[in-house]
């Protein structure tokens, strides 16, 4: 079901699926975005402070008519906001813009060695404080996870990474698996990629689904929480019909192989 969660190491239920408002532009194009997500049945709304539409992210909520407690909220600290007092200021800056008191999970966008692990310190005290109910990382790779853990008195509970059938990083999911760290995947369609997979469409053929709907599927599948973007609310309703068929033991290999450790991002 579109509703259906999986459970933090810290006891919190994050959605499986929810809409990613990268590139989506401030305004009403976010606005609208955000509220056709959230009248269709999302419930996790993954937006950050680079992404400059915070403040249309929480118009949507506001507009879509659902309690905030019902919505799963994330936003993340920026570069150039990194270290422990830039990034307390960073987190009220994205409250206000958001029109909320809490986030439901705040993230570290990149990696920057010894400042993220000041950064650390200031999500685990917000943490403490109840001001976030979740904390994580994202586009940390497994060194980075290395480097920061014997810093941390919180794990982190979320990495939030690059990840499609032709960038899978098999050792990655392992290794947070391992460390109770729930990967979450940014671009899981490959920015629109996914319908010039060949396997991709020969599979939507044999389930009856489109070819975003299988990439979507087998991320799930795998254990990975899926954000995908769309500002269109037909493909915001089409990218969350993914919970009434399931691909095949086989079939999930065959996409598996598709890895190629091709990257879209940075």
């Amino acid at each position: 079901m579109i509703d259906s969660t999986v459970k933090l190491h810290n006891g919190v239920e994050m959605p499986r699926l929810g809409l990613g408002v990268f590139q989506s532009r401030e305004g009403e194009e976010v606005i609208n975005a955000v509220r056709f997500a959230l009248q269709h049945g999302y419930r996790s709304i993954d937006t950050a402070s680079i992404y400059q539409n915070e403040v249309g992210t929480g118009k949507g909520i506001l507009e879509s008519g659902i309690p905030r407690e019902d919505i799963f909220l994330t936003s993340k600290v920026w570069n150039n906001q990194q270290g422990y007092k830039n990034t307390k200021g960073a987190f009220e800056q994205s409250l206000n813009r958001l029109q909320t008191d809490y986030l439901d999970l705040y993230l570290i966008h990149w990696p920057k060695g010894e400042q993220s692990v000041e950064t650390w310190q200031a999500l685990e005290e917000l943490y403490d404080k109840g001001k976030i109910k979740a904390i994580g990382l994202s586009n940390f790779l497994i060194h980075h996870i290395e480097e920061l853990l014997p810093h941390t008195k919180v794990k982190p509970m979320v990495n939030q990474v690059e990840f499609h059938p032709e960038l899978v990083q098999p050792e990655l999911i392992t290794y947070c698996k391992e460390h109770g760290i729930q990967q979450e995947a940014w671009s899981p369609l490959m920015q629109g990629r996914v319908i010039d997979v060949p396997l991709l469409k020969e599979l939507a053929g044999k389930y009856g689904k489109t070819n975003a709907q299988i990439a979507l599927r087998w991320a799930l599948q795998k254990g990975v929480v899926v954000i995908p973007k769309s500002v269109h609310e037909e493909r915001i309703v089409s990218n969350a019909d993914v919970f009434d068929f399931e691909i095949t033991g086989g079939d999930m290999v065959k996409i598996d192989a598709l890895d190629q450790g091709k990257r879209i991002g940075p």
